[in-house]
């Protein structure tokens, strides 16, 4: 599956609620989100309007090594 070219910080944020990650702090224009499912683990996204594909590539990278997923489940379980 291909990673989304449109994707904003503030949608991001609110596909990755679904496994579980929510929002624990917002600093200027970055947003650090937590779950403690199967440990804790912290992420950190910038809330830019799109999200650059390198960015946003390692972002679910970093996610799906946590999830124990491989990138195409994890862009799934998101995107649908």
């Amino acid at each position: 599956m291909k990673l989304p070219r449109d994707l904003s910080g503030e949608d991001l944020a609110r596909a990755l609620g679904r496994l579980g990650y929510e929002m624990t702090r917002r600093r200027g224009s970055h947003m650090r989100l937590t779950t403690v499912a199967g440990g804790e683990h912290h992420i950190t996204i910038p809330n830019h309007e799109t999200l650059k594909v390198g960015t946003l590539s390692g972002i679910l990278r970093d996610v799906a090594k946590h999830a124990g997923l491989s990138r195409d489940e994890l862009l799934v379980k998101l995107f649908g």
